[in-house]
C-alpha cells in the first residue's frame, strides 16, 4: 500500500469560496499498487462501483459532444455500442454552425438578439 497525494484548489470566483481568495489543500490517501490490493483494501463491489461512476461521466461527455456535432441517436449509439472501460474514444469533431444553434436555442431573447447583432456586423464586414 502506498499513500498517494491528492491536491485541490477553489477558486475565489467559485460563488461557493466567500473568503476572496483561492483556497487549496493537499491530502494524503491510502492507495492500493495493484488492482488486487485495491480490492483487498476497498471491495471488489466498491471498486467496480467507482470505476462505473468514472465510465458513466465519460461516456455521458461523449454523448453530449456527438449530440453538439449533430449527430443522431443511432449514429451516437453505433459509436458508442462497444465502447470500452479505459480505452481512448474517437473524438468527434463539432460542426460551429450546428453548436452556435444549439447554443443559440439556450440563450435569453436578449442574448439572442445580442448573438444575432453580432453576425450581422460580421457580416457585412466580410
Amino acid at each position: 500500500m502506498e499513500k498517494k497525494e491528492i491536491s485541490a484548489t477553489l477558486p475565489a470566483t467559485n460563488k461557493a469560496n466567500t473568503s476572496g481568495e483561492d483556497l487549496s489543500a493537499t491530502v494524503f490517501v491510502n492507495y492500493g499498487e495493484s488492482l488486487d490490493e485495491a480490492v483487498q483494501m476497498f471491495g471488489e463491489e466498491q471498486i467496480l462501483s467507482n470505476a462505473w461512476a468514472n465510465w458513466r461521466v465519460t461516456l455521458q461527455a461523449a454523448v453530449r459532444r456527438m449530440l453538439a456535432a449533430g449527430k443522431s441517436q443511432d449514429e451516437i449509439q453505433a459509436a458508442l455500442e462497444n465502447a470500452k472501460m479505459g480505452v481512448a474514444m474517437e473524438k468527434t469533431s463539432v460542426d460551429p454552425i450546428t453548436a452556435s444553434l444549439m447554443k443559440f436555442k439556450t440563450m435569453s431573447p436578449e442574448q439572442q438578439a445580442e448573438f444575432l447583432e453580432k453576425l450581422k456586423a460580421a457580416a457585412s464586414a466580410a
